[in-house]
């Protein structure tokens, strides 16, 4: 069902003359599932950003251990020309 056949059927239910009846409890069946929604929400947010926290201090030890940006020490002595 595409988006122009669910306005339809949603207009039709709104314009027969009898209004359809709402469960009474229907309310707090939807607060209740939206606070756990955003409640999911938050605790997603908070661990992704743990997450990123703890891979920026891995990059951060592993770098200040490794230093990559130094040029390592030549393993071989270059060869003497020129005695």
């Amino acid at each position: 069902m595409n988006l122009h056949e669910r306005e339809a059927a949603v207009r039709r239910l709104l314009e027969q003359e009898p209004a359809p009846v709402v469960p009474p409890d229907l309310y707090g069946e939807v607060v209740r599932r939206g606070k756990g929604m955003l409640r999911r929400g938050k605790a997603v947010r908070r661990l992704l950003w743990l997450v990123l926290l703890g891979a920026v201090v891995v990059f951060t030890v592993w770098a200040a251990t490794a230093r990559p940006w130094v040029e390592p020490p030549s393993e071989t002595t270059p060869p003497l020309t020129g005695w």
